[in-house]
């Protein structure tokens, strides 16, 4: 059984609440945890002291144990001590990938470019045509 520290959300429509549980992996967001073990409300300013609160000594138990932190509360637990230093080592990612278009974007954007540079071909070509025509009707007048 992989175990997770998540965020489990609460509270109602447009007004946020977390839960910060420890659950089996397999369990639904909001379903079935062991174990509760602080709150996050988002709602609050980041400098209150209420925004997040996180036992520390439950965690560092559970991370004993096995289990693994979601980014976030990762986040939330780097911040918290316990004997004089964090739960969690955390570092912020890198996803240099993120912004990019996927893979059926990326191909609809080629057949686009292609599209478009044959019709520009085409727009050359019958730009190109009637100068031959007119030079060869020149010529023909001569």
């Amino acid at each position: 059984m992989s175990l997770k520290i998540r965020l489990a959300r609460g509270g109602s429509k447009k007004r946020p609440f977390y839960s910060i549980v420890v659950a089996d992996a397999r369990a639904p967001r909001d379903g079935r945890f062991i174990e509760k073990i602080g709150t996050y409300d988002p709602r609050l300013a980041k400098d209150s002291g209420e925004r997040v609160k996180v036992n520390g000594e439950k965690a560092a138990e559970w991370i004993k144990k096995g289990a693994q932190p979601t980014d976030r509360v990762a986040r939330f637990l780097s911040k918290v001590e316990v004997d004089g230093k964090a739960v969690v080592a955390w570092t912020h990612g890198n996803n240099p990938k993120k912004a990019e278009p996927g893979k059926k974007a990326q191909e609809r954007a080629k057949e686009r470019a292609d599209k478009a540079e044959a019709k520009a071909a085409a727009a050359a070509e019958a730009a190109a045509a009637p100068a031959e025509a007119a030079s060869a009707e020149e010529v023909s007048e001569s």
